[in-house]
């Protein structure tokens, strides 16, 4: 099977940990940044994560180089668009890119700043290929929360203009919905749709609660509902869709091995799951390879893909317009 031609569709993609190498370098160069090396190999290096690392937050440190030259209108929108030509030219049909407008203030761009640059390369990228996409917004779970509410503000303005939904990401603690509750809540109120970081490092609980507490629509990985009865059964009960990213969820030992992940066994009990990259770059993978992955692991047919393809559909932040244009890609 060509796992390359097959459309293909990704909710979990993080911005900053999809950033080409070589356009660090340059970026860096333009921005009189130092780098480490200008050796796009060592730079490469820098970027990915082991095959496995001993938790997510070493995972979590391939960000800071990337992060470091993207603190520029330009830079930002170059490497949203870049993002998205990269999926379009392997057959990506729909993409929701998430990042933090917040690690992006160092050089003092306004939120606004921020979020329009994304938006705007994502734009000029759609114009070019043929890829729709949205943006999420993420909330560091350990930074300060006193900006939260501004950055959802700022937000709103290009609320389903390219961006859709607020997300909570980074280290996840036991218990982290309790302290997010009013931000989720008035996220909704706005307009935004929910997906939250959960279930990847810590218990089945913590995906309970997303749902329960911030009113999740979707939840970023939640593998860790094997083994929580009671988050489990409210997934399913509700159709909460599952954001697996498999290559990433063996690097940060949520998983110990692709054949110990849970997909095809959510997917035949009804789970509602998708099929992600998370970090194109940190992990060193692409939607073809996620998809061969599973597919080749788990023996799915083609016709099992398309199942997933139609939930990833069901279950996008996207306008029915666009849901209509993605449904016209199944067989």
């Amino acid at each position: 099977m060509n796992h390359f031609n097959l459309p293909k569709i990704d909710l979990h993609c993080h911005l900053d940990g999809s950033v080409r190498p070589r356009t660090i370098i340059e970026l860096a160069h333009q921005q009189e940044v130092s780098l480490p090396s200008d050796n796009v190999d060592d730079i490469r290096a820098l970027m990915v994560a082991p095959p496995t690392c001993p938790n997510l937050d070493e995972y979590l440190k391939r960000f800071e180089l990337p992060l470091s030259v993207m603190q520029t209108e330009a830079a930002i929108k170059r490497i949203s668009f870049e993002l998205f030509e990269d999926a379009a030219l392997e057959n990506v049909k729909y993409l929701e890119v998430r990042f933090g407008p917040l690690l992006h203030l160092q050089q003092g761009l306004t939120l606004d700043q921020v979020i329009g640059s994304a938006v705007a390369g994502m734009k000029e990228a759609e114009q070019q290929y043929d890829i729709r996409g949205n943006y999420i917004l993420s909330i560091l779970r350990t930074m300060p929360k006193d900006r939260i509410d501004e950055v959802i503000d700022a937000g709103a303005r290009y609320l389903n203009q390219g961006v859709v939904a607020f997300d909570l990401a980074g280290s996840e603690l036991p218990g982290f919905s309790q302290e997010f509750i009013a931000y989720a809540d008035y996220a909704r109120q706005l307009g935004y749709r929910v997906t939250i970081h959960a279930g990847e490092q810590g218990s089945g609980q913590n995906v309970f609660d997303a749902v329960s507490l911030l009113g999740a629509e979707r939840i970023g990985h939640g593998i860790h509902i094997k083994g929580h009865p009671q988050a489990y059964q409210l997934v399913k009960a509700q159709s909460v869709a599952l954001e697996t990213c498999p290559s990433s969820n063996i690097q940060t030992k949520a998983v110990d091995d692709l054949a110990s992940h849970p997909v095809k066994a959510f997917h035949k009990d009804g789970v509602l799951i998708t099929i992600n990259t998370d970090n194109r770059t940190v992990s060193d993978t692409t939607m073809t390879d996620e998809v061969r992955k599973v597919m080749e692991e788990f023996n799915l047919s083609e016709d099992e893909y398309f199942e997933i393809y139609r939930v990833s559909v069901d279950n996008a932040f996207a306008s029915d317009e666009v849901k209509a244009h993605l449904l016209k890609y199944l067989p």
